[in-house]
């Protein structure tokens, strides 16, 4: 597939079908309760140089949307960023010619026009939105935060973590496709870079090196500062929206309560670190100390010593700047916390109806990445579906899967009633198999949220036979 055919688009395999009245124009222009969103163009400042990226701006002005539980996703979405894009509504379950993969069924939205998404928005939780081309590594991206119908009485935080280039996707693309020297292929796969030895296999744990990385737009060296009560109660939606890094969130000084991933509630865990790869969310909940006090709350690179964050500051407290390095490199995620984690509604106890394994692989050194099926899956609604996700290669895989939330029902074989997602790691060697209730008919994307892999051939189709 050419570079230029990738900005379009990543395809699935799908037939073609007569899209919805209201996937056809703005049908919802004219009712009062719709939400605009505007994809533009704007500049933001990173290591003291201009860059142009995308927005994605909701109608109060700001990045992204905030919605209510139990109601409707009716948006107008107008697309004025001057090239032609596609939003996929990351962790929300709409009917699947509302999805957002390029010709997966809807076209991409042409410059200067608009479209309407009208279907119930299910339960609170932070999610967010993305586009679903290369577009995604220019920041076009932002929350999409459904609250609860009777929200705690918290503070919310919202963060949305990047990793940044200077480059343009497609360079960044063709310099890990295309005249990769040897010499250059070594030099990625270690120091900053980071690899980690498994017995006599090397596991490699970043293959880009960005020039910033980004918290709500912002390095750590000029982070946004976020004023809260002392001995206030707090929220933290984290979203890692990075394409290609995974982090650690370090609560340094402060304990927190993980109480949800990907939006879904989970047993709460304490704890000062907590993992999460790309397309993955956290839900935080912090009781900060009394005191005229700051709490940083950094994301750490993994493998690597750069960091990201934002501070809270408790009113009048002072602000100690931050490097963007520390000393130390961040953890290398595993599935410790995983094992861990368990659903506050977890699904109903069946055994599987259909079954399936996909391996992931990949060559690094030739940079293809794919998954190989024992079978196309193929569903009915109401299979509950169980896919083994067996990771040959050595880079992990973030693979999410559209239109639906899996449960976690077993690492590397042991079975347990995990977390409900819609993104799990699948790190090196492991495994990790998901069961999915079949209830929400369509072709839908299932791939690896590395952005780089999934551009480069690990996508495959969860497909209904009805």
């Amino acid at each position: 597939m050419k570079r230029r055919d990738l900005l379009s688009g990543f395809l699935v395999a799908a037939a073609a079908i007569s899209l919805p009245r209201g996937l056809q124009g703005s049908a919802l222009a004219g009712e009062d309760d719709v939400k605009r969103l505007s994809i533009t163009r704007r500049t933001i400042e990173v290591n003291g140089k201009a860059a142009s990226v995308f927005s994605l701006t909701g109608p109060d002005g700001k990045p992204g949307l905030k919605l209510t539980e139990g109601g409707a996703f009716k948006v107008l979405l107008r697309n004025e960023s001057g090239q032609g894009t596609i939003i996929h509504w990351h962790g929300l379950t709409p009917p699947w010619p509302q999805d957002g993969v390029p010709d997966a069924p809807s076209p991409l939205i042409a410059a200067g026009d608009e479209r309407s998404y009208d279907f119930p928005v299910g339960k609170g939780g932070t999610h967010w939105m993305h586009a679903h081309t290369l577009q995604e590594q220019a920041l076009l991206a932002a929350p999409l935060i459904v609250s609860p119908a009777s929200p705690a009485d918290e503070q919310e935080v919202v963060i949305l973590l990047h990793d940044f280039s200077f480059k343009s996707p497609e360079e960044l693309l063709a310099s890990l496709t295309e005249g990769q020297s040897a010499d250059a292929m070594a030099d990625m796969n270690h120091g900053a870079h980071g690899n980690m030895s498994a017995g006599t296999m090397v596991m490699d744990l970043n293959d880009i090196e960005y020039d910033a990385y980004l918290a709500n737009d912002r390095t750590l060296d000029d982070p946004e500062v976020i004023d809260v009560d002392r001995g206030g109660r707090v929220r933290l939606r984290i979203i890692n929206g990075a394409t290609a890094t995974a982090f650690t969130i370090d609560l340094g000084e402060i304990e927190g309560e993980l109480i949800a991933v990907d939006g879904q509630d989970i047993v709460p865990i304490i704890g000062r670190r907590f993992p999460m790869s790309m397309g993955q969310r956290i839900d935080i909940r912090l009781a900060l100390p009394a005191g005229t006090r700051s709490f940083p709350i950094l994301a750490l690179r993994e493998g690597a010593p750069q960091r990201t964050g934002i501070i809270l500051r408790a009113r009048g407290a002072e602000v100690t700047r931050l490097a963007t390095e520390d000393s130390k490199s961040g953890p290398v995620l595993d599935l410790q916390l995983e094992s861990q984690l368990r659903a506050v509604v977890p699904f109903s106890q069946r055994d599987a109806t259909r079954s399936y394994e996909m391996k992931l692989t990949g060559d690094m050194a030739a940079y293809k990445w794919s998954l190989a099926l024992n079978a196309p899956i193929l569903v009915n609604e109401a299979d509950r579906v169980e896919i083994k996700l067996i990771n040959t290669s050595m880079m992990a895989h973030p693979m999410h899967l559209h239109g639906h939330h899996f449960q976690v029902v077993a690492i590397d074989g042991q079975r347990f009633p995990g977390a409900v997602r819609d993104t799990v790691l699948v790190p090196p060697m492991r495994s990790v198999t998901i069961a999915v209730d079949a209830g929400n008919p369509g072709q839908w994307a299932f791939h690896c949220h590395h952005l780089y892999h999934m551009a480069t051939g690990m996508m495959t189709t969860f497909g209904y036979q009805t």
